[in-house]
């Protein structure tokens, strides 16, 4: 689908029409430079490679400083193929926030929070401190039995256990637009997005 690159600001809340208090997260989207334009006739198929966020000249090699070159613009940080567009577009053209419309649903995509290793209880959501009986003593956020001994004499392939979480790629899908600050090329969506602050995200109708 159609969409932006954008950034994530961070959290606030807006009141609505009724006076329920509504969460929501704010995103700096584009303006986004059109630097490739995908064709049936080419590629294969139709799409738009679209850039956001200047990078330093020193930050680029020769191939992609001749890549933004050909579309006009400088150097991008961030640079993604969205499918589905209307209209005809082409290198060097600016997609806005204006892409998007008040009270619309879109999918936000971003890289989530990476929190380390962690447990079974806070990584899988284990139940932690359960009975104190039946021989438990200390061992109150263990992950418990992981299989049998003598057969099958092995753990299973995606056994929830301990280890790294975090650093996925997350998709939240249907959020509603609340507002649109055009001249900031903001954007507010109601509810949570993955990702830290000033993390990329990709926004799409």
């Amino acid at each position: 689908m159609s969409g932006l690159i954008g950034r994530k600001v961070g959290m606030t809340s807006l009141f609505d029409e009724n006076g329920k208090n509504i969460p929501c997260t704010v995103i700096e989207a584009g303006p986004c430079v059109v630097t490739q334009v995908r064709t049936e006739e080419v590629d294969g198929y139709n799409a738009l490679q679209l850039g956001f966020d200047d990078k330093k000249a020193k930050s680029s090699n020769k191939a992609l400083d001749g890549h933004f070159k050909k579309a006009g613009t400088s150097a991008k940080r961030k640079v993604v193929e969205f499918q589905g567009f209307e209209g005809e577009y082409k290198l060097g053209d600016s997609i806005t926030v204006e892409h998007f419309a008040e009270g619309e649903f879109v999918d936000v995509s971003g890289v989530s929070k990476g929190k380390g290793f962690q447990g079974v209880v806070k990584r899988h959501g284990f139940g932690g401190v359960g009975q104190a009986t039946h021989g438990q003593h200390n061992r109150l956020r263990a992950p418990g039995s992981i299989g049998a001994a003598s057969y099958p004499a092995r753990v299973f392939k995606g056994m929830r256990m301990a280890g790294r979480m975090g650093g996925d790629k997350v998709k939240v899908q249907n959020l509603r637009v609340l507002k649109v600050v055009a001249d900031k090329n903001l954007i507010v969506v109601k509810g949570a997005i993955p990702g830290h602050k000033n993390s990329y995200v990709t926004i799409e109708k």
